[in-house]
């Protein structure tokens, strides 16, 4: 948010924070919320530069298109291991895998 914004706000009385203060997320939760995202979010960008759509990734995985666009939307129901499955099936390599593990979200669409 503009820091502009932010003392707008404020001056009207409305507090500013993070998604973590408000939900009240453990430093270990936010961790794994923000991990699931990268890798959804590297999976979509994934099977985009490869021309495929969520059927064809889905005909891969023997899975549906609806399983796959929950899978990129970070979905809570989607599990790590289906993330990093379907990103193996999409030839990401260990090291490319943790490149996106390791990096912060805006960082890791490679």
């Amino acid at each position: 948010m503009r820091e502009e914004k932010k003392k707008r706000l404020e001056a009207k009385g409305w507090k500013v924070g993070s998604a973590e203060e408000f939900l009240r997320l453990t430093p270990e939760e936010a961790a794994y919320i923000e991990l699931k995202l990268r890798l959804a979010e590297n999976l979509r960008a994934r099977r985009r530069r490869r021309n495929l759509t969520q059927v064809d990734l889905a005909r891969r995985l023997e899975s549906s298109q609806s399983r796959v666009a929950k899978m990129e939307a970070g979905d809570p129901s989607i599990s790590l291991d289906l993330l990093v499955r379907s990103l193996l099936a999409l030839g990401t390599t260990r090291q490319e895998l943790s490149r996106i593990i390791a990096l912060p979200r805006s960082s890791s669409l490679s």
